[in-house]
């Protein structure tokens, strides 16, 4: 009986170390015939991380450059190269710096050529500093009638004061009632009403 014993547990030992050998033939088969595959595989995940590596190296330098540059505008304001040089390097940042120097300088010509700003916040702001400025009913209504204006129930509010300083309350009254319950104005313009229009 033990004969029989060592004789099966050779037979399964056999057959174990047939099918190792077997699958060790078929992975050097499939080695041998996708070895070009993997390797140009393994080779482009290498160029893909390197490259990324790279470009995110590339993204901070430019932005630290960037934040360097606007540090020594904000020591020379009137440096033409450092400004030259902030264009190049972050154009949205370029045109935060022109909008907050037209702010401060009273610049309206500058805010006019920011409205087409390629950033957008910046277009914005700059259509509302020039709306508030003018003193233009019509511009401050074209300013909060767009969908996307950031300031557009101080629009509203300031339209509805222009109105409310010519005497025509039930159109300042209209303005208000377009500012929502839940903006931080409507306390404001509550008052306006309650106060303001007759």
């Amino acid at each position: 009986m033990s004969l029989k014993n060592d004789l099966d547990m050779v037979k399964d030992e056999l057959n174990s170390e047939e099918k190792f050998f077997e699958k060790a033939v078929i992975t050097e088969r499939f080695v041998k015939k996708y070895k070009y595959v993997m390797i140009v595989s393994l080779l482009v995940i290498v160029i893909f991380i390197a490259g990324n590596i790279a470009y995110e190296f590339n993204k901070q330098s430019t932005i630290d450059a960037a934040n360097a540059t606007l540090l020594e505008l904000e020591k020379d304001p009137k440096d033409e190269s450092m400004l030259s040089k902030l264009d190049s390097l972050s154009p949205a940042l370029h045109d935060v710096w022109l909008y907050s120097q037209a702010l401060v300088n009273k610049d309206f010509s500058a805010l006019e050529s920011l409205k087409n700003s390629k950033a957008t916040l910046v277009g914005d702001l700059a259509s509302y500093a020039l709306a508030v400025e003018s003193q233009d009913l019509s511009k401050l209504e074209k300013y909060a009638l767009k969908q996307e204006s950031v300031y557009k129930d101080l629009a509203l509010v300031q339209s509805a004061i222009l109105l409310i300083e010519s005497g025509q309350s039930k159109e300042a009254h209209q303005k208000l009632s377009l500012i929502t319950v839940d903006s931080p104005l409507a306390q404001v313009a509550a008052a306006l009403m309650h106060y303001g229009v007759q």
